[in-house]
């Protein structure tokens, strides 16, 4: 038998009995996806893709990169970055694939060895699309988790406005060096923005320094300096005091202060803003 003639006997097994293959498959997938995809949906998006797959198979397509296929290959993409951005698993987003195989088991079973051949033939593509479809689908959730983890990574940072002529960076958690280069990103912005001469780097909140984080602190400060702003460090714990010690990081020259209120006093000062005591506070 010629592999024109199995094309043939593929595209008569799948258009012979194509209303209710398609209406199987659906019924079939939606059962393994629960209520997560609406019908309407689900519908949608497999009866396009059976659709295209029977046209593909129509105009001689013999695997998934053939030129023939590039209209199944782009149903499969929708559906699954669709499935990545709502949460369904790897194996949920390949089973809308390999559930079409199921489906045509009972026609086989009536059917001659031509159909059989055809479906083996079928097989081996559904496989193939199968695992393209993986493939698309870790793409997209590789994508979704880095672009999550750089607004986490923007809302973690964020540059607070004091006083006039004042701001701060709150820094709460673990402190790597990418980290501490959107606080040096965000603050010479914030710098150039409000116009502010005077800087504020609380690390209360962080539990640990290492070299390459006091280093990455100390290129912010300089930065700052250049662009005519002083820096303030502020919240230095006993522990990160000592770690700063014991790896003879020099902080010379930059003012540090226990307390964010401390180092507020002195950015005022700096300001020449009159400090007046109050029972309520400074004013």
């Amino acid at each position: 038998m010629s592999e024109q003639a199995d094309a043939v006997d593929l595209v008569d097994l799948l258009s012979v009995e194509g209303e209710d293959l398609a209406a199987a498959w659906v019924r079939e997938v939606s059962g393994s996806l629960g209520r997560r995809v609406s019908a309407a949906e689900l519908e949608r998006e497999l009866r396009e893709l059976y659709e295209a797959l029977v046209e593909a198979l129509r105009q001689d397509a013999v695997d998934v990169h053939s030129e023939q296929m590039s209209e199944v290959r782009a149903l499969l993409t929708e559906l699954s970055r669709s499935r990545a951005r709502k949460g369904f698993s790897p194996t949920e987003t390949a089973i809308s694939v390999f559930a079409l195989k199921r489906v045509l088991e009972p026609v086989l079973r009536k059917g001659s060895s031509e159909a059989v051949h055809a479906y083996l033939q079928l097989s081996r593509l559904l496989d193939e699309l199968g695992l393209f479809t993986i493939e698309t689908y870790t793409q997209t959730r590789d994508a979704l988790i880095t672009a999550q983890a750089e607004q986490l990574l923007e809302l973690s940072t964020p540059v607070v406005r004091l006083w006039d002529g004042v701001i701060a960076v709150p820094l709460v958690g673990t402190l790597d060096s990418a980290r501490t280069q959107v606080v040096m990103e965000k603050l010479l912005q914030a710098l150039v923005d409000t116009g502010s001469e005077q800087a504020i780097i609380d690390i209360t909140g962080v539990p640990a320094v290492d070299t390459q984080v006091a280093q990455h602190l100390l290129k912010t400060i300089v930065a700052a300096r250049l662009m005519g702003a002083e820096c303030t460090v502020s919240g230095i714990s006993p522990q990160i005091a000592q770690t700063i010690v014991a790896l003879g990081i020099e902080f010379e020259g930059i003012a540090t202060k226990a307390s964010l209120a401390d180092a507020l006093k002195l950015a005022l000062r700096r300001s020449g803003v009159d400090l007046v005591a109050h029972r309520d506070g400074l004013r």
